[in-house]
């Protein structure tokens, strides 16, 4: 169903150190990320990810579309932005992870999309 959460992102400073944290905390299991970047994040509900560079960011929520080109041209013709979040990853992640995109909303608030992997 379009727009519902589907995804979360942690952003750390170090990746490595999160991934003991969080493990620790809530018993998460952790997996290599897209592109060997961070990790994906198995929590038994909402799937997550974490990366690093991010130093005290607050989580990121991806809300799911069907079509992320269409829906980030709509994001922009509200005033909203895309964020620059450099490559979207090889063919093998994005058939695995999906397409996101970080974006802000039309008053600065941060938010992400998310289109799942064909057939998910």
């Amino acid at each position: 169903m379009a727009s519902e959460p589907t995804f979360f992102e942690l952003g750390v400073a170090d990746p490595e150190r999160g991934r003991a944290f969080y493990g620790a905390l809530f018993g998460w299991s952790f997996e290599p990320g897209p592109s060997g970047h961070g990790f994906s994040i198995a929590t038994g509900g909402l799937p997550g990810g974490i990366h690093g560079g991010d130093a005290g960011a607050s989580p990121y929520l991806f809300f799911r579309v069907d079509d992320l080109d269409a829906t980030v041209a709509r994001l922009r013709e509200l005033g909203g932005t895309v964020e620059d979040m450099g490559e979207e990853g090889d063919e093998e992640s994005v058939a695995r992870f999906g397409r996101f995109k970080l974006c802000r909303d039309d008053q600065g608030s941060t938010f992400g999309l998310h289109q799942p992997p064909e057939g998910q």
